[in-house]
């Protein structure tokens, strides 16, 4: 396969599964106390970063879907883009795998968590409280071993 090619299926792929995770898992997923499952896969990007675009373009649909309106659409899919981006760029200190998940949990936490306070009228406070725990729970408690079995498998695409 084409490099090109490989890249965009890799992409297109992480992407449907993300937006698909999101969907099926609606009542868990949206809504100021939320884990999205899907979120395990930002870890991704630290052994591949053909996941990047695909999760924005996944957290982009998903949100369109079920989300906040154009602020979720757009800030929530770029909050996605900007954890990716930061996670791969961990892929420098590689005995740091570990803090992988970081990235997605506290720029979530922060950026989500303020923009749900403002359109749910919940404190600013419990608002990030609680979408870092979600966050914490798919990012570290799904994530953190997807990668482990990805990086002691040497799976790499």
């Amino acid at each position: 396969m084409q490099p090109v090619t490989k890249y965009i299926t890799i992409s297109a792929v992480v992407g449907a599964l993300y937006a698909a995770l999101t969907i099926l898992l609606a009542p868990i997923s949206y809504g100021p106390m939320q884990v999205r499952v899907a979120e395990a896969m930002t870890v991704l990007p630290y052994i591949l970063p053909q996941a990047i675009p695909g999760l924005y373009i996944g957290c982009m649909v998903a949100n369109i879907w079920g989300g906040f309106g154009p602020i979720d659409i757009f800030g929530g899919s770029a909050i996605t883009l900007a954890a990716a981006v930061f996670t791969h760029s961990l892929k420098r200190f590689p005995r740091l795998w570990w803090l992988a998940p970081l990235p997605p949990v506290v720029l979530n936490a922060l950026g989500v968590g303020y923009y749900l306070h403002l359109l749910t009228d919940t404190p600013v406070l419990i608002s990030m409280g609680w979408v870092a725990l979600g966050q914490a729970i798919a990012c570290f408690g799904l994530g953190l071993p997807l990668l482990y079995v990805l990086l002691k498998r040497n799976i790499v695409f």
